[in-house]
């Protein structure tokens, strides 16, 4: 019995980190003025890529960058974590920042056209932030 709290806590807990780092993610993209905000939930697919995808863009190269420096340390301030993997500085057209649980996609506008991240997981719950 004392085995079943323990998991069902253990849940709650990993849980409430998983909406801190989110929140953190939002907040940082909020900074500094990122368009078109979504949380996919990836929870429902089935997949094990990651829990959450959170998709962005900026109107230039130099903003995709900024956004991107902000998300990684508004998360750093508020969970202490970094990025396990980061790809895409060099061009800042598409950013992707892997914090495992959440994965944080940063486009460029005609980027993000183009790819169509959430076309790719329209089976994902999704909620736009306005």
């Amino acid at each position: 019995m004392g085995s079943k709290i323990k998991k069902v806590s253990n849940k709650r807990q990993e849980s409430n980190t998983l909406e801190v780092l989110a929140d953190a993610v939002v907040q940082g993209i909020q900074e500094k003025k990122g368009h078109d905000i979504v949380v996919l939930d990836l929870k429902p697919t089935g997949t094990s890529i990651a829990d959450f995808f959170i998709v962005c863009h900026g109107d230039s190269n130099t903003q995709v960058d900024a956004l991107a420096r902000s998300v990684e340390d508004e998360v750093h301030k508020l969970t202490g974590e970094n990025p396990v993997y980061r790809e895409g500085y060099e061009n800042a057209e598409w950013i992707l920042l892997d914090y495992i649980s959440v994965v944080v996609h940063i486009f460029g506008r005609e980027q993000r056209d183009f790819y169509g991240i959430e076309r790719l997981w329209a089976d994902a719950e999704t909620k736009r932030i306005a």
